[in-house]
């Protein structure tokens, strides 16, 4: 068993050998009831300390993809990597459109999703920040938290905003159970049934659902791999004078994305020509690889609300996100926020708290920022050698926004099914609801032998575009 492992990465030696075996079991087709090689075996044939390997075949049990017999060692679970509270999630994306389980959802790869995979997970300095907050901040442990949220997490934000150029009190941030939650209260605290906002096509759908859940009507304006098509948008602005924007800034989801410096500062002053309020959502700005421009850092009159989280980065189940807008705003959202749910959680907002004043999450997501960039490229290469056309080629983020040439979208979606391959649902990006042909490709499932098969088998049959 050779489990490829590289020292020199800044994935920690055992997630490597987690994502190794894991790796193993479902590509050598390893069935149920199987004994692992002794952890001796394992560790002598790829170098490994005995402990490292004993750690790693630990975490497989609790993800349910190993399990132990007393003198037999680990053994491959009944149904690995397929028992997960994940799949629970399942008819509810589907109720949704947010996902089109092609296929069963129990064995099938998301490549479609919108998450990093379980296994790409780090538990160890997360249960340490949790562990130290639960032994010495019984505040914490057992308290609410404050309207705007714990004042350690939100100085701890200030310092990381700035990073981005993005300069900013903590008397402005809010914290949020995710940037859901954020959006959520920006959109019932400021926006009423009938007023009229503008939305990116392709875009976000669970924002779409909230919008219409509100009564709040949407304007759509096409993204390009430059940002919102900014004549398009004068031309709703001039013609409906909707009250805001929301936009992704970096590596929208789905195309992948980011707003140039020329694109961003003609948002800014079309939105001080049309007094528009801009809601700039940067959920992935951690997964950012160099320099950017933020629409927070340019604005001087304070008409952006930036909106993040660490939910795609940490935890999606700790929850934790955040708003970053003028005080008096700051202050009907906090209000909105006690009515609606006693605040957030203190203990998640505490271990968050932890892990950025130690370093810990700095670290983490450059390894994410490393793993990510590897795959991406990897995966850029797939699709051109599949000759899949790409919007745009980002060079950060989660995703990448692709089409099979293959005109007939029965076929590329049969062909998934066969492959054991999720995909998107075709109208599940678009505020109107129309299907399309084009994917969301979730970087971190993409080099997957069956992402592979999945994109060779969909050739060319549609005109090359010039």
């Amino acid at each position: 068993m050779e489990l490829r492992i590289d020292r020199q990465a800044m994935v920690p030696v055992v997630q490597q050998i987690v994502d190794g075996l894991t790796e193993w079991i479902l590509q050598s087709g390893v069935p149920p009831a199987t004994r692992l090689p002794s952890v001796r075996q394992i560790a002598r044939g790829n170098l490994l300390s005995q402990s490292c390997v004993v750690e790693a075949c630990e975490r497989l049990v609790s993800q349910g993809v190993l399990t132990t017999r007393q003198g037999a060692g680990f053994i491959v679970a009944a149904s690995p990597s397929t028992v997960s509270a994940e799949d629970e999630s399942v008819p509810f994306e589907e109720r949704l459109a947010w996902c089109d389980a092609v296929c069963g959802a129990a064995s099938g790869l998301k490549l479609g999703g919108g998450g990093l995979p379980q296994s790409w997970r780090e538990p160890d300095d997360l249960s340490y920040a949790l562990r130290e907050v639960a032994r010495t901040d019984m505040a914490s442990l057992f308290n609410y938290s404050t309207p705007l949220g714990l004042a350690a997490l939100r100085e701890q934000i200030v310092k990381r905003l700035r990073l981005f150029g993005i300069e900013a009190r903590s008397t402005q941030l809010l914290s949020t159970s995710g940037a859901s939650h954020a959006l959520d209260l920006i959109v019932r605290t400021l926006f009423k049934a009938g007023d009229c906002v503008v939305v990116e096509t392709p875009g976000y759908a669970p924002l779409f659902d909230l919008l219409r859940l509100h009564g709040v009507q949407m304007l759509e304006v096409q993204r390009t791999p430059s940002g919102p098509d900014t004549v398009a948008l004068e031309g709703l602005l001039r013609q409906f004078q909707p009250r805001a924007l929301f936009i992704n800034s970096h590596h929208q989801n789905p195309t992948g994305s980011c707003l140039t410096p020329a694109v961003a500062q003609r948002i800014v002053q079309l939105s001080k020509t049309y007094d528009l309020r801009v809601i700039e959502d940067d959920v992935y700005a951690d997964l950012h690889t160099g320099n950017g421009t933020r629409l927070a850092a340019l604005d001087d009159e304070g008409r952006v609300i930036y909106v993040g989280s660490f939910s795609k980065t940490l935890s999606s189940s700790l929850r934790v996100g955040f708003v970053l807008a003028d005080s008096e705003i700051v202050a009907r959202l906090a209000q909105v926020k006690m009515i609606s749910g006693l605040g957030a959680s203190r203990f998640s907002e505490a271990a968050l708290a932890n892990l950025m004043a130690t370093g810990a999450y700095r670290k983490l997501v450059q390894r994410q920022r490393q793993r990510l960039n590897a795959d991406r490229a990897a995966a850029l290469q797939a699709l051109e050698d599949a000759d899949w056309e790409v919007f745009g080629k980002p060079t950060g983020g989660l995703f990448i926004w692709a089409r099979a040439r293959v005109a007939d979208q029965a076929r590329v979606r049969a062909q998934a099914q066969r492959c054991g391959v999720l995909l998107s649902a075709p109208d599940a990006f678009s505020p109107s609801g129309e299907a399309g042909d084009w994917h969301r490709i979730n970087v971190a499932y993409a080099c997957d032998p069956r992402a592979r098969q999945f994109f060779r088998h969909t050739g060319s049959d549609r005109p090359q575009m010039f």
